[in-house]
């Protein structure tokens, strides 16, 4: 079989985009490179990005995956960023059927990154950033040694998540940024008078005495925060005792925070808008006859279920595909939703016709946990056997926890609700008028891992310099986790 070259990419690419086009897909310009396995692991441990600052979890990553290549345990078929112009990355030893896939899934993504809104704010120039990211800390590292800025770089990234994953879309006080709502300085009080009369009127005697006193009441004042903040990276940016370098490194880290965050946020959506159009294309308008196999087999392993796992790919083109078919056939408002015979709601159909106007509408304004909460049903549940699982900690394993749509439905928002993280805030720094930090784990019937939460305390207190806390539950208990620098404390809390 003749290998596959970028002028193969470069004659086929025309046509599979005026297809993308004609179904409506809205994307930016798309530049495809042809690489080979050991580029893509690369381009892979950066994120896909060329160009990332040097630290030892980008080769660890690129050794796992490198090597899960070579052993036949995975395999990339491409990588695609979001930027204007998309970068897409190709693998060279993919037979032709799968280059015509990919090329068809690419330029999905391409309109999912564009169009829908939780990528809105993120930076379409980010090759160019992530390159000045790396420049200015590889200067640090020549200017303060390699150990000591990635030891920095490993304390950050393990705060990466410490984000308000919100904040780029909506304003938490009016006026204030990020939650920080400091009240206005007290000012010095004049009493009215006539200019000529001004220093018989207030003396400057007065108004100094009142000025020292201000100051006073302001050193024993606690301003910080004014409300709960849960951009704890921002925070710690702006009050923690930081150099400058550092300051500019724990930026840099939270920059690529939210930049990588829309896509956490979206995973479900993305992949099942992506895998339903490169179906839709590859089906009706791509496919030759002599590549039918080859494509059904490739795709029947994206979408494949995996018990006990969710698969996004599969989830999410399976509900933009009963997306579609209820709002062609009306299978949706008050009346059907009144409805309450199983049967009469199998044969409605009221030909409305308006599911590909839909499914659009949606990629669009949502993200997954939305997604999931507007649009999983309980016939969809059914019909796809969907089940919940937990943990049983008396035979420590996970088991299925129950078939109701209720309890499957709550599980799912709980595991992409904050992308399945625990939401810490920040809610004192000042706690016991010690200067110390106090944060607030919002407890949601999921306790924190004990081992994580103690070495988070411990790299929260290299930031911050002085002891940590967190309240949380353990046991159904109000509890304050802390750590001082030597030893971790806990409290429980009456």
């Amino acid at each position: 079989m003749r290998s596959i070259t970028q002028k193969d990419i470069a004659q086929l690419q025309p046509r599979i985009e005026k297809i993308a086009a004609e179904y409506g897909l809205d994307f930016f310009p798309v530049i495809f490179e042809l690489v080979d396995y050991d580029t893509v692991s690369q381009l892979a441990a950066y994120g896909g990005f060329p160009v990332r600052y040097p630290h030892w979890r980008f080769g660890m990553e690129y050794d796992q995956l490198s090597k899960g290549y070579r052993y036949g345990l995975q395999k990339i078929y491409e990588m695609v960023i979001n930027t204007n112009p998309c970068y897409a990355y190709l693998m060279k030893s993919n037979p032709m059927v799968d280059q015509k896939l990919v090329m068809a899934h690419v330029y999905a993504h391409c309109d999912f990154f564009k169009n829908n809104f939780y990528f809105s704010h993120t930076n379409r120039k980010m090759i160019d950033e992530m390159a000045n990211h790396a420049i200015r800390i590889r200067r640090y590292i020549d200017q303060f040694g390699i150990e000591a800025v990635e030891n920095f770089i490993d304390v950050c990234l393990s705060l990466e998540n410490l984000i308000d994953y919100h904040s780029p879309y909506i304003k938490r006080q009016d006026g204030k940024a990020d939650g920080m709502n400091a009240p206005d300085a007290p000012k010095v009080k004049r009493l009215r008078s006539k200019r000529y009369m001004e220093k018989y009127i207030n003396p400057p005697e007065f108004i100094e005495a009142q000025r020292k006193d201000i100051e006073e009441q302001q050193d024993e004042r606690i301003t910080l925060p004014g409300a709960p903040q849960r951009d704890v990276l921002l925070f710690l940016m702006e009050h923690a005792p930081l150099a400058n370098w550092q300051h500019d490194v724990l930026g840099i880290i939270r920059e690529e925070a939210y930049y990588f965050a829309p896509q956490g946020m979206t995973k479900i959506m993305n992949e099942g808008w992506a895998t339903y159009w490169h179906s839709t294309m590859m089906t009706q308008k791509i496919l030759e006859p002599s590549e039918v196999i080859d494509y059904a087999e490739h795709h029947s392993g994206t979408i494949a279920n995996h018990p006990g796992r969710l698969n996004p790919y599969r989830i999410g083109v399976l509900l933009f595909q009963d997306i579609e078919d209820r709002w062609n056939k009306g299978k949706f408002g008050r009346e059907y939703e009144a409805c309450d015979n199983y049967a009469e709601k199998r044969r409605w159909d009221q030909q409305l016709g308006l599911g590909r106007q839909k499914i659009f509408e949606v990629r669009k304004l949502y993200n997954d946990v939305t997604f999931i909460d507007t649009f999983l049903s309980e016939e969809f549940c059914r019909e796809q056997k969907l089940f919940s699982f937990a943990y049983n900690k008396s035979n420590k394993r996970y088991e299925i926890e129950s078939r109701e749509f209720q309890m499957i439905k709550a599980r799912l928002l709980q595991s992409l609700t904050n992308l399945g993280q625990p939401i810490i805030k920040v809610i004192e720094a000042n706690y016991e008028n010690r200067g110390e930090l106090l944060l607030l784990h919002q407890y949601e019937n999921v306790e924190l891992d004990k081992q994580f939460a103690t070495d988070t305390l411990s790299n929260l207190h290299t930031l911050w310099k002085r002891p940590v806390h967190i309240q949380t539950r353990l046991d159904d208990k109000a509890v304050i986790l802390g750590y001082d620098g030597q030893e971790f404390r806990q409290q429980w809390v009456s």
